[in-house]
């Protein structure tokens, strides 16, 4: 499933999910400040991810947004493979854990 994402729209699934893990809806104020773009380009992405079809989110103006059943089953996927690469860079190749994330 995730094959098809761009790096872009996984890293926004991966911190929309990490947003609303709480049950709280991610505000686009919190979205792009732990991305590092401006609110408008997050509101950009949020709405393409929401015309996908089936819709990965689900977003209210000004309400935020949440993932919706497939788009956290699509994070979920992306966190899985993150973290299998992550585990293999140390087990495999000798990464220390403080330095996989950047790889």
């Amino acid at each position: 499933m995730i094959e098809n994402f761009t790096q872009n729209i996984q890293d926004y699934l991966k911190h929309i999910y990490a947003l609303t893990e709480t049950g709280n809806a991610a505000s686009t104020n919190d979205l792009a400040a732990r991305i590092g773009v401006a609110p408008a380009s997050v509101t950009g992405m949020i709405q393409k991810l929401a015309a996908l079809r089936p819709p990965l989110v689900a977003y209210r103006k000004r309400r935020g947004v949440t993932l919706t059943p497939e788009g956290e089953k699509a994070a979920l996927e992306v966190i899985r493979h993150h973290r299998l690469l992550e585990t293999y860079l140390v087990t495999v190749l000798g990464y220390s854990w403080d330095n996989v994330h950047e790889e």
